[in-house]
């Protein structure tokens, strides 16, 4: 399959890189390309003044949204910092490139994703087009970066640096102050926040809990902690423009302001429900460059934006050419397009898979879940060490949620969701079994499928199998899985099915990929299935892959078989090279006590020795149930 990506034209900047002509009605004046300043924060939903949250003390952002452009349908791509951030840089949806699951890359890893050499990253193009580039002081993009894409990038990186005055600068600072840690962790907030002002900080019996929260005083003190984090970081805001503006160059700068995702508690970080992808998005255009303006000065705009349409943007207001590679779209100026629809991916959250995907429209939300047999909340060491997350097991151990609390900590999810953003923003109310709603279901869902295929999403590759294909082909996934005969569309058919007979004929499929994904189909499944197709279950427990295996073993422990044949493959795939085998193994024997009781000193062998922290996770996890203790292993 050949996948064409639509090539933008730049931006009226034709004849030459090196001005750029204000059309204000009576101004004449030459102006220079614009700098272009991005503030980037952390963990925020839109809890801010300007978008009409009374807890919210930014006053800082209220203005710059008041005299600028600010945006209420901006989504990131994923739910959590680092595949967002990839996205960002890319401008490509992560799951197209194989870099959604997070981490794929760090140094602890043996294996880890990377992106095609050919492919060009956004300050890339903008350096070539004569920008001073810089980054201070977070990337973590999720791949094995081994070029220099920055003029500068550390906590010393700053548009000031630049060689001289004449030059245009393109420079993000990425504000770390509202992540979650900042929540959770009571001396990391006391030490960010101790100079804030007492009439800054918000009262606890003021905030309005979630309805999916228990409404208890630990729970509130934590929200006021993040509001907190909140106006201290619109302070750290008002330096950083407050810079622009001593050196003369808030009339020469275009400035975002956005976080990567939403806020870092339960139900939002991680999850694709509004709260975890609807981020606040500022825009300020100086009055030189109004030609660019969506609306008047100090408007809403409603448009669909996502964080892959970042790159394409930014390149386009400096007037360079943008990369054929890049999935988004320009959102300002001549060249605008508009989007019908955005995407968002959730794959592997540190130590758990759990396949997600979703279509969001100005009005409704289309959500796939590939592995509805899993938990909606699965036990996650970073979350569940949380206070908030305290609070809720809690009360659910005690029987005290509400409805809303009881859907977040659901044993198993259905197999897709619709909701009406607009009459239901906090995603309550499923339509999906709603008759009324069977057409804009199969709507919501053709989309999903159509953009599945369109870019070739990675994420039906098993971590370890996709992993595999790049070291034996020595190539990033995304070239590799274009270079093949067609198998996606059975992988996708395969992946989505719940027809036990053409489950049957996957696990005799020629890919890998294919037959593991008929092996979770058949996992997914929740009646028993047919003598025949135990039997070819137990045949493909001699896979020649053994996560094919493993996929099948899972499934016949789901139907109630525990032989040593099952077993047997569980203890090989625990002793795996390859780290993800390990680490599916792990969860394998995690979700089946009856298998791990078989396997314990093969666990307690890999705990003291996994380098995968995550393996360590996940196995740890298991055993503490098992023995009914709590040791937790970071």
């Amino acid at each position: 399959m050949v996948i064409k990506f639509l090539k933008i034209p730049s931006l009226f900047f034709i004849l030459s890189l090196s001005v750029f002509l204000s059309c204000g009605e009576e101004s004449k004046t030459v102006k220079k390309r614009p700098n272009i300043l991005w503030i980037s924060v952390e963990d925020i939903s839109p809890d801010l003044g300007c978008y009409g949250d009374p807890i919210a003390h930014t006053p800082t952002l209220d203005k710059l949204a008041s005299n600028g452009f600010m945006y209420t349908n901006a989504i990131a791509n994923a739910p959590v910092c680092a595949p967002a951030r990839n996205a960002i840089i890319t401008g490509m949806y992560p799951s197209s490139l194989g870099t959604l699951h997070m981490r794929s890359f760090s140094n602890a890893m043996k294996t880890s994703g990377r992106i095609p050499e050919e492919i060009q990253l956004y300050p890339e193009v903008l350096r070539r087009a004569g920008y001073y580039c810089t980054n201070n002081v977070k990337e973590d993009y999720n791949f094995d970066l081994k070029r220099d894409i920055w003029d500068a990038s550390s906590n010393q990186s700053h548009w000031k640096n630049r060689p001289d005055k004449t030059t245009p600068f393109f420079s993000v600072f990425n504000l770390t102050l509202t992540h979650e840690s900042c929540i959770n962790n009571l001396e990391k907030h006391q030490r960010l926040t101790e100079d804030l002002p007492s009439e800054l900080r918000t009262d606890p019996k003021s905030i309005d809990v979630p309805p999916y929260y228990p409404d208890t005083a630990e729970v509130r003190t934590l929200l006021a902690r993040h509001y907190d984090n909140i106006a201290q970081m619109d302070r750290v805001v008002e330096k950083l423009l407050m810079e622009l503006e001593d050196a003369g160059e808030k009339e020469n700068t275009i400035v975002f302001f956005y976080s990567d995702h939403g806020t870092g508690l339960p139900r939002h970080k991680r999850w694709l429900f509004d709260t975890g992808v609807k981020v606040p998005f500022i825009v300020y255009i100086p009055e030189a460059y109004q030609s660019l303006y969506p609306a008047a000065p100090g408007s809403t705009v409603d448009e669909l934006i996502s964080f892959i349409d970042l790159a394409p943007t930014v390149i386009d207001l400096a007037g360079a050419d943008i990369p054929e590679n890049m999935q988004g779209k320009v959102f300002l100026g001549k060249n605008k397009e508009e989007n019908p629809y955005v995407y968002i991916a959730r794959g592997r959250m540190d130590e758990r898979y759990d396949m997600q995907r979703g279509v969001r429209s100005k009005q409704f939300k289309y959500l796939r879940y590939y592995e509805p047999n899993k938990p909606f909340m699965q036990f996650m060491n970073t979350p569940e060490g949380g206070p908030l997350m305290t609070e809720i097991r809690k009360a659910e151990k005690k029987g005290n949620l509400n409805d809303a609390g009881w859907q977040m900590v659901a044993k198993t999810k259905p197999t897709e969701s619709l909701f009406d953003l607009v009459n239901d923003p906090l995603e309550l109310n499923d339509l999906a079994r709603d008759p009324k709603m069977k057409d804009t279901l199969q709507k919501m869902r053709a989309v999903h499928d159509r953009w599945m295929l369109d870019i070739m999403d990675v994420g039906l590759l098993p971590e370890p199998i996709m992993r595999t294909w790049e070291t034996d082909n020595d190539q990033p996934i995304y070239n590799w899985i274009r270079s093949q005969e067609n198998f996606y569309d059975e992988l996708l058919m395969m992946s989505s099915t719940e027809d036990e007979n053409i489950l049957y004929r996957g696990l005799n499929h020629d890919n890998e990929a294919v037959r593991y994904w008929a092996g979770q189909g058949l996992y997914n499944l929740k009646t028993k299935v047919k003598p025949a197709t135990l039997k070819q279950l137990k045949k493909t427990l001699d896979d020649t892959v053994i996560n094919v295996s493993i996929s099948a073993a899972r499934a016949l422990l789901r139907q109630g078989d525990s032989s040593k044949e099952v077993i047997k493959i569980l203890a090989e795939g625990l002793e795996a090279e390859n780290e993800w085998t390990r680490l599916q193994t792990a969860l394998v024997l995690d979700d089946f006590e009856t298998a791990l009781k078989q396997l314990v000193p093969a666990a307690k062998k890999s705990i003291k020795q996994d380098y995968n922290k995550y393996v360590v996770r996940v196995l740890n996890r298991g055993l503490n149930k098992l023995y009914g203790t709590s040791n937790t292993v970071k």
